[in-house]
């Protein structure tokens, strides 16, 4: 078969084999050698041959060397390899088929259909489909692409925004994750607008799988083609493109979006802000993700004291950092409503402090993390609409705090030096680098290693998980992921391992487990000695703590 025939079709090398059956390449020669019954080539060279993916697990299956492959974790697999990095077409295939029901004949590969077959029996078609669209959201967010809102930032704008009493449009919906966030059994449309159509595709598939209200989607950039100018919508949610150095601003300078002055060129942040505002109903709300930049930076500061002046902005809400996907700074929410009626304006800004949250944890502000600012405040000369400039946190009880850390530090302390493994000498440097070798991408291809979550980790009792994830931490890989300017970046797909049996990779495992937990409790100790530092620093400085008095004599 050729290799334009096997395209399609999930295949794997002979190294993949032995990754999927638990064994060396070498025990997968011998099986070619030794079994007639062994699947031929489909594909690849002499050298380099390659099987179908689906008649190698059946063949292993049936001489029980293999171990067993979830059905989702098999879809994933074919479909990175029928589609490669295109993921987001693959995806938009599997819809396509499911939304249809009864896959058409040669709409799928017979292997994927098969296992599409198989998950479908275990759960419907729209929670199939939500299941691998978390993993594709997963899998963009470690490439550290800004292509797709975050789940934790998803879950802010469900929080903030609420459910749209209404229609409810996003200018930069993407996979539609924020659209569907705020859907209630009160929203009567959906609009997004985005520049990439193969996104819009899955936002399609998802809001007709969500069977919800109707749903108008349009290509293009919102700024410079707006393709809903007469649209006004109870509820305006964004999540924007961070600092575009050209949004078309010399095209746009006469636009009638600039209700509050047009943005400077550096603003893009504030020309996405006031489009927002633009489509918003009267009585209605848009809610946009902006970096803390925009709440202070001075270019920006006319349009921010026209906000204030005319009584749009209801709230600013600092979220903690780890919201956004394309980098780990924290996310302003700001909050807007356009006024139904002259005196129907805001007398006041609620600033939200939620910074020191847990990004995972609740994000219910506890009452020292809010305070309502009077809008006269907020006008001076900076216009500063960070909420960190306005919340001040409830005063501690400085001796009984900074007391109880210094217990706790000291108990700390006296543990750490007992969690440090004992770690002899080794057969010397380098010697690791001498083994034989194991691509990580082959382990992951193979279904062997899962992805998806914040680590890597072992899906098979032949590879060890904290084994894995130590010599993932090498400087061999490490190396291996930086850049020439110095930059690192976790990239499983240039990592190796070096080839142990089960036995060797647990003790490595052991090992890498007691120096990560040395590692997590150092930090813990780190977080509590810049609080005590802090604290005695405040505490001494506002009158709450005194020096020690020594009596004479004492060193």
């Amino acid at each position: 078969m050729s290799e334009e025939g096997t395209a399609s079709v999930p295949v794997v090398t002979a190294a993949q084999i032995a990754r999927l059956a638990g064994v060396t390449r070498a025990a997968v020669a011998n099986w070619r050698r030794r079994h007639d019954d062994f699947p031929a080539p489909v594909g690849g060279t002499a050298a380099g041959p390659l099987f179908s993916l689906s008649e190698v697990e059946k063949w292993l299956a049936g001489q029980r060397k293999g171990r067993s492959v979830s059905p989702e974790v098999a879809l994933w697999q074919s479909l990175r390899s029928a589609h490669g990095d295109d993921m987001t077409a693959a995806l938009a295939r599997i819809g396509y088929t499911l939304s249809e029901g009864e896959p058409k004949s040669g709409a799928l590969p017979d292997e994927l259909s098969n296992v599409v077959d198989r998950l479908v029996g275990q759960r419907s078609a729209p929670q199939l489909f939500e299941d691998l669209i978390s993993r594709y959201v997963a899998s963009v967010g470690r490439s550290g692409a800004q292509a797709v809102s975050s789940p934790r930032l998803v879950r802010a704008f469900a929080q903030f925004a609420g459910t749209a009493d209404g229609s409810a449009y996003d200018p930069t919906c993407g996979i539609g994750s924020l659209l569907l966030a705020v859907t209630g059994p009160r929203t009567t449309a959906l609009v997004g607008q985005d520049t990439n159509p193969d996104l819009l595709r899955l936002t399609r598939l998802r809001t007709g799988f969500a069977d919800g209200p109707p749903a108008r989607l349009e290509a293009g950039d919102s700024l410079r083609d707006d393709r809903v100018p007469d649209l006004r919508a109870q509820l305006v949610v964004c999540d924007p493109p961070l600092g575009q150095p050209d949004w078309g601003r010399e095209d746009l300078l006469l636009d009638p979006r600039w209700e509050l002055g047009v943005p400077p060129r550096a603003e893009s942040d504030l020309a996405w802000l006031q489009h927002c505002y633009f489509h918003t109903a009267p009585s209605g709300r848009a809610l946009i993700a902006l970096p803390p930049s925009a709440a202070y930076r001075k270019s920006g500061r006319r349009i921010r004291s026209e906000l204030v002046r005319r009584g749009l902005l209801v709230s600013v809400t600092a979220l903690p950092a780890g919201f956004a996907s394309s980098h780990n700074m924290p996310l302003l929410l700001w909050e807007l409503r356009r006024p139904a009626m002259p005196g129907d304006e805001v007398r006041s800004v609620r600033m939200v402090d939620l910074t020191a949250n847990d990004p995972d944890g609740a994000l219910d502000p506890a009452p020292g993390q809010i305070t309502d600012v009077p809008l006269i405040n907020l006008l001076r000369e900076d216009v500063d609409l960070s909420p960190t400039a306005y919340v001040t946190a409830a005063q501690p009880d400085y001796p009984a705090e900074y007391a109880t850390l210094c217990q706790a530090l000291e108990q700390q302390l006296r543990e750490l030096a007992t969690l440090l493994p004992a770690l002899p000498a080794g057969p010397g440097v380098g010697t690791m680098e001498e083994q034989n070798v194991i691509d990580v991408s082959d382990l992951v291809q193979a279904g062997l290693v899962d992805t998806e979550g914040l680590e890597a980790a072992s899906t098979s009792d032949q590879l060890d998980t904290d084994y894995l994830r130590g010599f993932l931490r090498s400087a061999s890989n490490r190396r291996r992921n930086t850049s020439g300017t110095g930059t690192y970046r976790a990239d499983l797909r240039g990592a190796q391992l070096p080839q142990m049996d089960i036995e060797q990779q647990r003790r490595y495992g052991d090992a890498f487990r007691e120096l990560g937990e040395f590692e997590r409790r150092i930090k813990e100790v780190a977080k509590m000695g810049d609080q005590a530092a802090r604290l005695a620093y405040d505490g001494l400085t506002n009158g709450a703590l005194a020096p020690d008095v020594k009596r004479e004599g004492d060193k």
